[in-house]
């Protein structure tokens, strides 16, 4: 079993599936107080665009405008549970007047670690203070970016002072690429984002949190785990395992990883934000047609909402107040990635959740918030009640069924698990169009 940290210092790896770790039930007050957050003031980013308004001190700012010409505008501030949350987070593409807000805050709102044997089940957010164990980065694993410290609250280590906070910018290939239909020109550019990332150990394990924020517009949030398999996790000799090293002597325990996020949307800077679920059902030919039909219903979702991915399913979050220039509703889709459903709890039998905003409600499982009543339950799955949807908080749930190999030790590989958010419509056209195809924009104004 894993062994609170009553010390709160840092202390060896233990013996069984022990963990570093607070002990349950750290200062409840402090927690509900927002767990206090702070950092030195950051070296200068390269190419940061000019200052707009302030939505929070220097030290607490990230501000990026990347080579495309999109910028992109966030505070940060660091808890002990979840460690890093962003908010106030705007995206402002080239031709865009002003910043447009994306987020009011994100944030990890749990790691679930079922183990199969059924001996062990840990949730690594709450019960072991993810955040307090957030590690120091040297310049080579942040290349061309700059490492802030971070005050880590309740920290294992005697110097709560980390220099643990990656930002900086990396290529990610082609952003478009389109040749003429006359002459042999060739329209293309390469994508720019904005990576922010952390790394967190608890136990054997080492997480890496990633905020990636595209210049088009688009934000993907991994997680990313490796470090080490447990050695004292190599007793699995009852078929809920897999052989590592020499021979069929140690058997590492397979276990999932479920990972929540916690959005709260700001679109255009209202929380009154709608959402929309799609479903498209697809229909063999008839009465002559040449082929398949295909048809998408849109459903208002007016109520919490537990909801599971399916073949030609989405979801978009709608601003109440916000247009794109083509007068379009502003929006966000969200893009899940590969996930295994864990069926042995509630809480993370569903894809995505929408809940009724509730400042209580901050940890997907074994939220250690006191909500005033025992009967308002522990995890998200206790608050989809039916309340109405006027200011919708969105949880994204993402699974790994993590059976050990040959190939993870020693060290680890990293394995990720992640979503991303794709904006729809938030501008009339793709906001890193060249100004050549400018005008090409819907349907052809030339009468042909």
């Amino acid at each position: 079993m894993r062994v609170p940290n009553l010390m709160g210092g840092l202390r060896p790896q233990g013996t069984g599936r022990a963990r570093r770790g607070a002990a349950v039930g750290l200062c409840v007050a402090a927690l509900a107080a927002g767990a206090a957050a702070g950092a030195g003031p950051a070296a200068a980013q390269p190419k940061a665009a000019p200052a707009a308004a302030a939505d929070c001190s220097a030290a607490y700012r990230i501000e990026q405008k990347l080579a495309t010409g999109t910028t992109w505008r966030m505070c940060w501030r660091f808890e002990a549970k979840s460690g890093l949350v962003l908010e106030k987070v705007s995206y402002q593409p080239p031709g865009e007047a002003k910043p447009i807000r994306v987020l009011n805050s994100a944030k990890i709102a749990q790691i679930h670690v079922p183990y199969d044997d059924g001996k062990n089940e840990y949730n690594d957010i709450t019960d072991y203070n993810f955040g307090s164990g957030l590690v120091n980065m040297a310049p080579a694993e942040c290349p061309g970016g700059t490492i802030r410290t971070v005050k880590v609250p309740e920290s294992f280590s005697d110097n709560p002072n980390v220099k643990g906070l990656c930002t900086t910018t990396r290529s990610r290939g082609h952003a478009y690429r389109m040749q003429s239909d006359t002459g042999n020109k060739v329209y293309q550019a390469q994508g720019k984002d904005l990576l922010i990332y952390t790394v967190n150990k608890v136990g054997w394990y080492e997480y890496i949190t990633e905020w990636r924020f595209s210049d088009d517009g688009s934000v993907n949030m991994n997680v990313g785990a490796t470090g080490s398999l447990s050695p004292f996790d190599y007793d699995a000799g009852d078929g809920r395992g897999w052989p590592i090293g020499k021979g069929a002597k140690s058997y590492a325990t397979s276990h999932s990883h479920n990972v929540f996020w916690r959005l709260d949307f700001g679109l255009d800077g209202s929380s009154a934000t709608k959402v929309e679920q799609y479903d498209s059902v697809v229909s063999p030919p008839a009465g002559g047609q040449q082929g398949p039909t295909n048809k998408t219903t849109r459903t208002a979702v007016t109520k919490e909402l537990a909801g599971d991915a399916q073949n030609m399913r989405w979801w978009r979050v709608v601003s109440a107040t916000g247009k794109n220039k083509d007068g379009h509703a502003r929006s966000y889709e969200l893009v899940p990635g590969a996930t295994t459903t864990y069926s042995g709890r509630r809480f993370t039998q569903h894809d995505v959740y929408f809940t009724q905003y509730n400042q209580c409600e901050q940890y997907a499982s074994n939220n250690v918030r006191d909500c005033g009543s025992p009967l308002h339950g522990t995890s998200v799955d206790k608050w989809v009640n039916g309340q109405t949807l006027t200011h919708p908080v969105t949880w994204v749930n993402v699974g790994f069924h993590h059976i050990a190999r040959d190939e993870d030790q020693q060290p680890m590989p990293v394995h990720w698990q992640g979503f991303s958010l794709v904006p729809r419509d938030v501008t009339a056209m793709n906001p890193l169009t060249p100004s050549a195809l400018a005008g090409q924009n819907g349907q052809s104004n030339s009468g042909s």
